[in-house]
């Protein structure tokens, strides 16, 4: 039997200067643009009077269930984006998680824009900064944030365990949990800026992207939440 053998990928962290600039590139100018996406989501939802009905038909039901099926979608997109040879298919995984991510906070958006208003533009602007910062801060020092993988595993457990028992025993999950999730998506930040500068393979930027939008977008929630418990 012949066999074909074919080139394996290169980690970022053996590409050449120009080589590694490009795939940065292509990480951030992805990410960018899954956030316009998200954006002009939102705005059309809203615009065209969709967001009022989903937001009621979402927080009428269990909670668990638009969870289950969020982390169903986002395990599927990011299985894609990750192993997926086909760029088509690594597109479609970063397009339905944005698509998902877009349903998932029409609730907190209408919330905020009917009992907090300014508080999505003011959590908008911490989470570009608080971004912005944590990215400067690995790209400064090139420091590898992988030994990060451990914390965030675990925290993400607890955090889910909470966010379950608070559903099903109704209890709120106040400010501190907020800080606490907040905290957790810097570190997330962190971790996946890292990747993207010595981990990943050069043709896996469609998945770098879509980490780095998922831990934004944890970042936007609960910084929006902590706004939201000031007014």
């Amino acid at each position: 039997m012949n066999s074909q053998s074919y080139p394996q990928p290169i980690p970022v962290a053996e590409l050449d200067d120009h080589a590694r600039g490009r795939f940065v590139s292509r990480t951030y100018s992805h990410l960018f643009g899954a956030i316009l996406a998200f954006t002009l989501i939102e705005v059309m939802l809203f615009k065209l009077g969709y967001a009022e009905p989903m937001a009621k038909a979402m927080l009428g039901t269990s909670w668990l269930l638009v969870l289950g099926g969020f982390v169903v979608i986002s395990w599927l997109a990011r299985s894609v984006a990750h192993s997926a040879e086909s760029k088509a298919a690594q597109y479609a995984g970063l397009a339905f998680y944005v698509v998902g991510q877009s349903i998932i906070f029409v609730p907190l958006l209408y919330l905020a824009e009917r009992f907090a208003p300014g508080a999505i533009g003011s959590a908008a602007m911490v989470t570009f900064l608080g971004f912005a910062a944590l990215t400067a801060i690995v790209f400064v020092t090139r420091k590898d944030f992988s030994f990060l993988r451990g914390i965030l595993m675990w925290g993400g457990i607890i955090a889910l365990v909470l966010i379950v028992a608070g559903a099903i025993f109704g209890f709120q999950l106040g400010t501190y949990f907020s800080v606490g999730m907040i905290a957790l998506a810097g570190a997330a930040i962190l971790y996946d800026t890292s990747n993207v500068l010595h981990h990943y393979s050069e043709d896996r930027y469609v998945a770098a992207s879509l980490e780095l939008f998922a831990s934004v977008a944890l970042m936007l929630w609960y910084v929006l939440r902590l706004f939201m418990s000031r007014r």
